[in-house]
């Protein structure tokens, strides 16, 4: 290994292990380091890398969704992420969800068997002086998380991200709940659990009245909605649930042939269709309050918890002026940082900066130009954002109004999409078949 170029990488989350990838597959030499197992956040539970602390879902594969866009832009550059959530896929309608084991364990396992790779367990504090990627999470410890907070501009920001309840398949009551994808899209692969008005106005009043966990420095303004607790989202309003997480749209009771006033969607969380997630049911309620309150729901009377839903703070960078549009640090001898802590969200957007950054720190040592990725492409529209200054930037989904939208007018939501989706994509095969 000593006669290739070196490389660090911080962090074996969905952004290190993306960037390892890439570093790796040209050649470079990587140190990959995590504090685990010796050592776990308040989220995390597995030895595995890149491990799902919340979701299992990557959300929308279809190419009219920007999420959907951005995983086909990441396949086409030869991402490990979304290699194993292919493999690892679920049935879940139009989404690319995954089961969460077979997912991390082929990730984990690629990587260590790479003779280029050399694994580090073990929490680092002290901060990298150069050829490193910084991908340690929103989780990143105290003592690294004090390091970064010192360095000029390096302030960081934090918010609340919350993980939804797993209940058991055999425990649901598939008299009261069906199988149905929204607008049949897929095959019937939801679990429904419909109510009635009344039944939804009284899950409503105990929602409202049900005991939450303290978090220490817990603020209700500091909440990302992409994640926001299902208590504190009905505290907006009788109807904010109704049109939000519950909402009916696109589904029909077979029991009643009626759209019903309002349903609960399950997701099945693992390959052997043995456990379903609440979707949008993030949540910070107290164990037995959650398993009181949502049991109310018809399907989940007898509901068994293989996991109940927690909450955590999130901690990210105050990225625009402190990062450039490759995810380095300005004025560094090539140090970048990658995943949620530099303002994207969601698992595809952590593991695409990975990717960035992973193939901008292996451009740099093997003395080639960097790879700017057009802002027409989902890539290039996250790494604008994540360095153009902006005072008060917050955590931020891929969506298409950060793509450059086409110069000429195409009439239809769908197919304007869909033609700067295909625009998009040309471009990442121009840039994958220079940069393979």
């Amino acid at each position: 290994m000593t006669n290739k170029p070196q490389a660090t990488v911080i962090g074996a989350g969905l952004a290190g292990c993306e960037a390892a990838w890439q570093l790796l597959r040209r050649g470079v030499a990587v140190t990959l380091h995590d504090m685990k197992p010796g050592k776990m956040s308040p989220a995390h539970a597995s030895d595995l890398f890149a491990e799902l602390v919340c979701s299992n879902s990557l959300r929308s594969d279809r190419l009219q969704n920007a999420v959907g866009l951005l995983k086909e832009e990441m396949r086409r550059l030869d991402s490990l992420i979304i290699r194993a959530a292919d493999r690892a896929r679920v049935p879940a309608g139009g989404a690319l969800a995954v089961d969460r084991d077979q997912f991390s364990g082929y990730i984990t396992t690629q990587l260590k068997a790479h003779p280029l790779l050399t694994f580090v367990e073990g929490e680092v504090t002290d901060f990298p002086a150069q050829d490193a990627i910084i991908a340690t999470g929103p989780l990143t410890s105290d003592a690294f998380s004090e390091a970064i907070a010192g360095l000029p501009q390096g302030g960081m920001l934090h918010f609340y991200d919350a993980a939804a309840p797993i209940v058991t398949r055999e425990s649901i009551n598939m008299d009261r709940a069906f199988k149905a994808s929204r607008y049949g899209r897929g095959d019937d692969d939801y679990i429904n659990c419909p109510m009635n008005e009344e039944e939804y106005r009284a899950f409503y009043e105990a929602l409202l009245t049900a005991k939450t966990a303290p978090i220490h420095g817990f603020e209700e303004s500091r909440v990302f909605e992409g994640c926001m607790p299902v208590e504190s989202l009905a505290r907006r309003g009788e109807m904010a649930l109704a049109f939000g997480p519950l909402k009916p749209v696109g589904l029909i009771d077979p029991h009643t042939g009626r759209r019903p006033y309002a349903v609960l969607q399950l997701r099945r969380d693992d390959a052997s269709d043995s456990m379903y997630n609440l979707v949008g049911f993030q949540t910070r309620l107290l164990f037995p309050e959650q398993k009181r309150v949502f049991g109310m729901i018809p399907g989940l009377e007898q509901a068994e918890f293989a996991r109940y839903g927690v909450m955590h703070r999130n901690t990210f960078l105050n990225s625009p002026g402190f990062l450039d549009n490759q995810y380095m640090m300005k004025d560094s001898q090539g140090v970048y940082f990658a995943g949620q802590m530099t303002g994207v969200e969601g698992y595809v957007e952590s593991a695409a900066s990975g990717l960035h950054a992973g193939l901008s720190l292996a451009h740099r040592l093997l003395g080639k130009a960097p790879v700017n990725f057009p802002s027409a492409t989902a890539m290039g529209a996250l790494s604008r954002y994540v360095s153009t200054p902006n005072r008060n930037y917050q955590p931020m989904h891929i969506s298409f109004g950060l793509i450059d939208p086409l110069p000429e007018r195409v009439r239809g939501k769908e197919q304007r999409y869909l033609k700067v989706a295909e625009h998009a994509l040309t471009l990442i095969d121009e840039i994958a078949n220079i940069n393979q």
